[in-house]
């Protein structure tokens, strides 16, 4: 599985579960027997990368630990209409417990790992890494960007906590790029935190004042002009990483990245993302 805190993911499914399922699931509590078993399929209703087929598993299991999960589609793989995911064999009451969770949840990741693929495609073949951003569902961010990764794009900082990032914010209340440079270096040093830098700057004005300064990871250019991009990709000249971010959207990545910026942060791997029509079917036997 790719790198989930599985207390976290454990936690997530149960709250989910409980926020569902609430004091009982009194519908099938009162229709299905309690020992009856059922055989159910995911399918896909739609055309795009199937994502949580890993969690689906997760679910069905925590509600019954003797289920069986036949994975037919991976995560990570295209989807047509007509396709099944998976099969599981489990415990009536319990299946119709987890569906909604796991259809939920699915669907969700399926649009954004959808979406990554997108953009991935677009930039297929040049030395650009297409990165997410913290524009992610409360709570929900450890599934959004394990969504991303299965799409094929990569996972940027995960909070506040693990990256410092010096945006226009932060330099208009510190009073100066520089100040806020020197700042960050002081905490650093105080604090320990083996932390990279970012600095974000919205004019070349502010991209010499960064190079001047330096002792930085990484610079990102905020809403840059494709000429203005070229020519401040071409300042740095590889001394420090160069982000572009801001207005980018499937129609102008790929002339983004041909700047030759190495990273481009797109939000809308997440915050625009739609969701893939999937659904859960019992086996009916005639």
């Amino acid at each position: 599985m790719y790198n989930i805190n599985p207390e976290e993911l454990d936690w997530f499914i149960t709250e989910s579960l409980s926020e569902d399922i609430g004091d009982g699931d009194h519908t099938s509590l009162a229709c299905i027997p309690e020992d009856k078993i059922e055989n159910a399929r995911l399918l896909v209703k739609d055309v795009g990368v199937i994502a949580g087929v890993e969690f689906a598993e997760k679910v069905f299991k925590k509600l019954d630990p003797d289920a069986k999960f036949d994975v037919f589609i991976a995560d990570g793989a295209d989807v047509v209409e007509g396709d099944v995911a998976f099969e599981v064999e489990c415990n009536a009451q319990a299946l119709l417990a987890g569906e909604r969770v796991v259809l939920n949840t699915m669907q969700r990741m399926s649009g954004i790992a959808t979406m990554s693929s997108i953009f991935a495609a677009e930039v297929e073949g040049l030395p650009v890494q297409i990165l997410d951003t913290r524009k992610t569902t409360p709570l929900m961010r450890f599934l959004e960007k394990w969504a991303v990764h299965i799409g094929g794009c990569s996972n940027y900082r995960y909070g506040l906590y693990d990256w410092i990032m010096i945006k226009d914010n932060h330099i208009d209340a510190c009073g100066s790029i520089t100040k806020a440079i020197e700042k960050v270096h002081e905490y650093l040093r105080e604090t320990q935190l083996p932390l990279n830098i970012t600095v974000e700057v919205r004019n070349l004005v502010e991209l010499y004042e960064t190079l001047k300064v330096g002792g930085i990871t990484r610079i990102m250019f905020d809403n840059f002009e494709l000429p203005i991009l070229g020519e401040a990709v071409a300042a740095v000249a590889k001394r420090f990483e160069t982000e572009a971010s801001g207005g980018v959207n499937i129609n102008t990545v790929r002339k983004i990245a041909e700047t030759g910026v190495d990273y481009i942060s797109v939000g809308a791997l997440t915050h625009s993302a739609g969701s893939l029509d999937l659904s859960l079917k019992v086996i009916k036997e005639y």
